[in-house]
């Protein structure tokens, strides 16, 4: 998550999003940069328009929060088997609407 904090601290700061700046937001933080992610997370976010994705995610999370009632309790969860791997299958659309919830 960090990775992203950095990213949204220089969008806040008005300062480009780059490689060098996000390994200089996270050693200032302290922080042991890994430069696979920082690249990673540069590349996914080349052509996003920060604040759009920030203004779309605020209207679909709008919808969401109201439609949960205000007393509803979570559901229960069960164990997973111990014999079965947890899968976390997720497709573009889904990894694109958690980036940009990110920025929301």
């Amino acid at each position: 998550m960090e990775y992203i904090y950095s990213a949204m601290v220089l969008y806040s700061a008005g300062k480009d999003i780059t490689e060098d700046a996000i390994n200089a937001v996270l050693t200032a933080a302290g922080v042991e940069a890994d430069a696979a992610k920082i690249k990673a997370l540069v590349a996914s976010l080349e052509g996003v328009d920060i604040k759009e994705a920030i203004a779309s995610a605020a209207i679909s999370a709008a919808p969401a929060a109201a439609a949960a009632p205000a007393g509803a309790a979570p559901a229960a969860e069960t164990p997973a088997a111990a014999d079965e791997p947890e899968e976390e299958a997720v497709s573009e659309e889904e990894a694109a609407a958690g980036l940009s919830a990110l920025f929301g």
